[in-house]
């Protein structure tokens, strides 16, 4: 379930005045409650449940098929010294702050902390992702306008 269908399932049960909705499938459990009339608040929370396939299996399927292949010893010793930037929530990710604009960073380039790195949609709002360390961008882990989740790396950062 991706986070459009998330987002059609929340105003659908906001439309259709349920005060609370649970979704269980093999992989995601979503508990919707809506506020007491008037009151207008609605809280969702949605719970990822552990899938059975390694996490390395997932970022490697992902890979496109034109990366060179590495060993995975040689890849490791080179990202030791890295820092891997994680996405604080889930939503779209967003390299641009408009699409005629130029994007926050790009590989090689310099941060320093509190440096705006890209954007990330979650329910129509737009959460400017600062960072928290300085260093050089080595690698942009997301395509731009792809879906994230929480946790999710975004960048790695060599901080020498």
């Amino acid at each position: 379930m991706d986070i459009k269908e998330i987002q059609s399932l929340i105003k659908f049960v906001a439309r259709s005045g349920a005060s609370e909705v649970k979704l269980e499938t093999d992989d995601i459990k979503i508990t919707i409650r809506t506020g007491a009339a008037g009151s207008g608040g609605e809280t969702t929370y949605i719970q990822q449940l552990p899938v059975s396939v390694p996490q390395v299996a997932q970022v490697q399927a992902s890979a496109p098929a034109s990366a060179p292949a590495e060993t995975p010893v040689a890849k490791k010793e080179e990202d030791s010294n890295l820092i891997t930037i994680k996405s604080p929530i889930i939503g779209t990710f967003y390299r641009k702050p408009s699409p005629d604009k130029p994007s926050f960073v790009e590989v090689g380039d310099t941060i320093e902390v509190g440096d705006v790195l890209c954007v990330i949609e979650a329910m129509k709002l737009f959460n400017d992702i600062e960072s928290e360390v300085s260093g050089k961008i080595v690698k942009v882990l997301v395509d731009d306008s792809s879906p994230v989740e929480f946790d999710q790396p975004l960048f790695l950062v060599d901080p020498s």
